[in-house]
């Protein structure tokens, strides 16, 4: 079992659940909806046996917020 660490942003009308471990994101009209949408999204992702493995263990995550 992998630990996936995922942020979730809204985005226009929708909000927006990327990982951060893998390329993979997902949306929806709710941050419960986004979240479970990108499990499933990530499940399709793992499930494959063809799927690069660009899997990146990370063990802390900040977020930031810069003004430029």
């Amino acid at each position: 079992m992998k630990k996936i660490k995922y942020v979730v942003y809204k985005e226009g009308k929708y909000y927006v659940s990327q990982s951060l471990n893998v390329d993979v994101s997902s949306f929806g009209k709710t941050i419960d909806e986004a979240t479970k949408n990108l499990k499933e999204a990530l499940d399709l992702y793992f499930e494959e046996d063809d799927t690069p493995k660009d899997f990146q263990n990370i063990n802390e995550t900040f977020l930031g917020e810069l003004h430029i």
